[in-house]
């Protein structure tokens, strides 16, 4: 299951428990409609309540990001599990986006904002 909060080119996607291929679909959705009236759009995952995902949920997020790789300004990843954290640097191949991994949610929400990071975070 998942939550989407946009507010004009940021999109916040909480996830909990499974996440499904039709969560995925709902967040292209809206990620299709930033891009369309906003241009580039941020993104905060926050992965931490997320019990597990499938392949189907892989293999359809490898696509999108390549189609929309110059779509993504900044992606901020909340997460406590490393496999997420590897995929994580795997995407930095294929979009031009500033990825980061991130363990606290104010962090994460206010570079994603557009703010800065303290030098021993960035």
């Amino acid at each position: 299951m998942i939550n989407l909060n946009v507010k004009d080119n940021q999109i916040a996607v909480t996830v909990m428990g499974q996440f499904t291929l039709n969560d995925y679909r709902e967040l292209e959705q809206a990620v299709c409609y930033g891009i369309q009236f906003q241009g580039t759009v941020n993104l905060l995952f926050d992965l931490r309540d997320m019990l597990s995902y499938s392949v189907d949920v892989a293999w359809e997020e490898l696509k999108f990001s390549r189609e929309h790789r110059n779509d993504f300004g900044r992606i901020a990843i909340l997460t406590g599990d490393q496999w997420v954290a590897w995929s994580m640097w795997v995407n930095r191949l294929f979009m031009s986006a500033d990825i980061r991994l991130f363990d606290e949610l104010e962090l994460a929400q206010s570079w994603v904002a557009g703010g800065e990071l303290p030098a021993a975070t960035a």
